[in-house]
């Protein structure tokens, strides 16, 4: 539910965490900004929480994450997907009132500079962003995407950016013929990236020269992953010596544990085929990898497949593959996630630790809001 009255929103608040210790957080309150001609101020209504912002974090140096949403110094806000309503506007083409999808702050506003405001989306141009790639720069305005659905805002907030690299994971492993590969390996089995990658391998399989999928998770979570009928295989952690060390394998690693990457590497040696990291959701045990036998693990920076697509195929041919293959993908969302929404500063915290600390169910989809 929209928040009630945008007339009042005086005061702005963020969720911050300290940058070399995650398990310090605060809340921050400012007065709120007024837009300076050519912006627009978003309140943020809702947006989802998953293990892909603990990535965020974890490689928030790395990959510039922070900078989307400076904060004071030693502190950072996790970016996150989701929804908002612009209620003050000082730009000729957006209007208060509009339903808008993007990357936002965990926080109740943001203040945004729109720029090439053509149909359906706009570009933050704020100066502090113009560095920054631009897939996580661009808004969508609701009632103009094709692919937005006001019923299902809570299974796109959660989805739609895990899905797209869910599904750019497979156009990547296509696009280099599987790097000669007879199985893809992929960590983390249960998280929404991995299973969405699984599903689009499953998808195109009999397009494609045969392949095994196999899934590794923890124990806990071997039936979830198994009834999702996207894996060939799923096995423990504990079970890789029992996988062909003969087959040439693909890894893809969503776990980003540098003790399994390397039992997985000294297990297949020159049968790994290709090892890349895309996720951290074993963040505490992520460590770098050195002298490993066979290929280097390269990290999966899914706007740099999505900037290949696009001058490729056009932006056109990119959004219907996109569009076509989350249409079939949002019945297995439907049917898999309990979506669990909380409200309020306390709730924030309480979740924000546990996905941290690894204690989310798989079969959980948390949708958070700091508005109580």
């Amino acid at each position: 539910m929209t928040p009630e009255s945008t007339s009042l929103d005086t005061t702005s608040t963020d969720f911050v965490v300290h940058r070399q210790d995650f398990s310090q957080h605060k809340f921050v309150s400012a007065p709120t900004a007024d837009p300076a001609p050519g912006q627009v101020l978003i309140r943020v209504d809702r947006f989802a929480f998953t293990a892909n912002n603990i990535t965020y974090a974890v490689l928030g140096d790395m990959l510039q994450y922070w900078n989307f949403f400076p904060a004071e110094k030693d502190w950072g806000i996790i970016p996150v997907w989701g929804f908002g309503e612009i209620v003050h506007s000082n730009h000729d083409g957006l209007t208060e009132g509009e339903r808008i999808y993007g990357y936002f702050p965990m926080s109740t506003h943001v203040l945004v500079q729109p720029d090439r405001v053509e149909g359906a989306s706009f570009i933050d141009a704020s100066p502090h962003r113009s560095a920054l790639n631009m897939i996580y720069n661009q808004y969508f305005r609701c009632q103009l995407d094709r692919t937005y659905d006001p019923n299902t805002e809570d299974l796109q907030a959660l989805f739609r950016p895990l899905f797209t690299t869910s599904f750019l994971i497979d156009d990547f492993l296509h696009d280099n013929n599987f790097f000669g590969a007879e199985a893809v390996v992929l960590s983390s089995a249960s998280s929404k990236t991995a299973y969405g990658a699984a599903y689009a391998l499953h998808r195109h399989r009999g397009d494609r020269s045969p392949y095994e999928v196999v899934g590794l998770t923890s124990p806990g979570n071997v039936d979830f992953v198994e009834q999702l009928g996207f894996y060939d295989r799923v096995l423990t952690y504990d079970a890789v010596s029992s996988l062909a060390r003969e087959t040439p394998v693909v890894y893809v690693d969503m776990a980003g544990n540098s003790k399994l990457r390397s039992e997985l590497h000294h297990h297949y040696r020159d049968s790994m085929k290709y090892s890349c990291q895309v996720g951290l959701s074993h963040w505490s045990q992520a460590a770098p990898s050195e002298n490993l036998p066979g290929p280097e693990p390269q990290t999966f920076f899914a706007p740099t497949q999505m900037q290949k697509r696009l001058q490729e195929a056009g932006a056109k041919a990119f959004r219907e593959q996109l569009g076509a293959a989350w249409l079939g993908f949002r019945a297995t969302a439907e049917k898999t996630v309990e979506i669990v929404t909380a409200r309020g500063q306390q709730a924030i915290a309480k979740v924000y630790l546990e996905m941290l600390q690894g204690r989310v169910n798989p079969n959980q989809g948390q949708i958070l809001s700091l508005w109580e």
